[in-house]
């Protein structure tokens, strides 16, 4: 096996790499073109200087575990600010802001109108017409102190 691998010399590493990236192509998943990129490498450094085929072995090692860190880097979700933030987090939207009651706080529950839905407020006895802020929500319930 190693006589093969010596009678290649240079061109087995590009050879290698470039059988690496077209699997990649065939079946996608990132990992092996990383792999075909440390045996580009390799072969590339091997017409540039003369290296034992046991140096390109290691050579080819560090290569492969390097990338591993690149990738993850490039891989990484950039965050990035969303038009709307506060999709499927509708109550998270309402906090802090006021409104005005539609029935009154009796007994620590009450309804305000937040555009064509009515929401239950828990809060202070307070009576209808007052305007209130949101200081906290919990599911579909809101709880209001007086603004």
């Amino acid at each position: 096996m190693t006589d093969v691998l010596v009678s290649l010399g240079n061109w087995n590493w590009l050879i290698f790499g470039f059988i690496l990236m077209a699997l990649e192509v065939i079946a996608p998943g990132v990992f092996l073109f990383w792999l075909g990129l440390a045996a580009l490498l390799v072969g590339l450094i091997s017409f540039v200087t003369v290296i034992s085929w046991q140096i390109q072995l290691v050579m080819f090692a560090v290569f492969a575990a390097a990338a591993v860190p690149v990738w993850r880097r490039l891989a990484r979700p950039k965050p990035e600010a969303s038009a709307s933030p506060f999709l499927n987090k509708r109550t998270e939207a309402l906090l802090g802001r006021e409104f005005t009651l539609e029935k009154p706080i009796i007994d620590g529950n009450g309804t305000v109108r937040i555009g064509d839905t009515v929401w239950r407020v828990a809060g202070p006895d307070t009576p209808a017409g007052t305007r209130v802020k949101v200081v906290q929500v919990d599911g579909a319930n809101l709880t209001v102190a007086a603004a």
